[in-house]
């Protein structure tokens, strides 16, 4: 379901190439992923075993699926049943929740549980609206969904590390293929010259490099990390490190993925501005989320990525002024420079 979702975001921002199709892209974005990310915290704490939770999980499934479906035009026709699909989920969530043996992780629902209700309530409701008050119940769900860590007692739950770093990990390995997809979908039917093959082979290896700058030993630092943090501090790191920070790592490889969608139908022409941009900012919030992630865990060097972040934004011009397939292969060489020489530098520190 994470697969197809990503696709439809893809598109939805692709068909949409302005600042209202992004900011709509991004709030949609924003409220599936804390549910998405809350289903990966469910199963840490109650594992599918019985099959009772796998049934209700299926069902949860469904409505993840009835939500994908519905994207292209949540903020259209198909409100209402982003809305359907976002209560399916909200309720199957809190309901297996509720299954877990640990007093804590219940108490802390307490808080949680209804919070992630209201905010079902306001999308479903979004879904019989127009307008503005469509736009202010999504901006309100995305604004009390990440603002629930504040006021919930989330030392309340106890995190099996090797999991829940796996299960992230596995979710961020889904997206950067899905850019890959992308590329297939934005080509359809249209014809295969030299250059066209090039940007398409080029896509391929920048999904690579964003694949290599995480999964160099991030993954397996994050969990090293997590495992030294004291028990009551390993639940708001983990909301930390995999959700909030999750938000700009995820959110720029859907950027990426558009403009990808993109570029590779007007490969042997100047950019569109869109086009350049998202190529270029969506580079650039995967590799500024990086470089938060290993800040707020400690697990690594972070000068490299921050230079990567800021060589990739001037690629923008670059493709407005030559081609996207100029562009493409710009930002893949500094990925390819600035992965190994992170890997250098991250190496030698494990050393000291």
């Amino acid at each position: 379901m994470f697969v197809f979702t990503i696709t439809q975001l893809t598109s939805l921002l692709a068909r949409e190439p302005t600042l209202i199709g992004l900011l709509q892209t991004m709030l949609i974005f924003g409220n599936v992923w804390w549910m998405y990310g809350g289903y990966a915290w469910l199963t840490n704490a109650v594992p599918p075993r019985e099959l009772g939770v796998r049934l209700l999980l299926l069902v949860g499934m469904s409505g993840f699926l009835l939500i994908a479906l519905a994207i292209p035009t949540a903020f259209g026709a198909g409100g209402i049943a982003f809305g359907v699909g976002y209560m399916i989920v909200t309720l199957v969530h809190t309901g297996v929740f509720m299954r877990t043996s640990q007093q804590t992780a219940i108490q802390a629902l307490r808080v949680l549980g209804p919070s992630n209700v209201i905010t079902a309530v306001l999308l479903l409701a979004a879904g019989f609206t127009n307008g503005g008050l469509r736009w202010t119940l999504f901006v309100v769900s995305f604004v009390l969904h990440w603002a629930t860590p504040y006021f919930s007692n989330t030392a309340g739950f106890r995190i099996r590390v090797g999991h829940f770093v796996e299960r992230h990990g596995l979710i961020l390995l889904i997206a950067i293929g899905e850019s890959v997809v992308a590329v297939g979908i934005g080509l359809g039917t249209a014809a295969l010259p030299a250059g066209r093959i090039l940007t398409a082979l080029l896509g391929l290896a920048l999904a690579a490099s964003l694949w290599w700058l995480y999964f160099n030993g991030d993954e397996e630092r994050a969990a090293q990390a997590m495992e030294v943090a004291p028990e009551e501090r390993r639940p708001w790191l983990a909301v930390q490190a995999f959700g909030f920070i999750f938000l700009p790592i995820l959110g720029g490889i859907v950027v990426v993925a558009a403009g990808m969608k993109l570029a590779v139908v007007a490969y042997n022409e100047p950019a569109a501005l869109s086009t350049a941009l998202f190529l270029a900012t969506g580079v650039a919030a995967y590799a500024i989320g990086l470089v938060l992630f290993r800040w707020l865990l400690h697990s690594g060097p972070i000068s490299v990525r921050l230079v990567i972040a800021a060589l990739v934004l001037p690629t923008a011009l670059v493709g407005m002024a030559i081609t996207p397939l100029a562009q493409v292969a710009l930002v893949v060489a500094i990925l390819v420079v600035g992965a190994m020489v992170d890997g250098a530098l991250t190496h030698r520190r494990s050393l000291r």
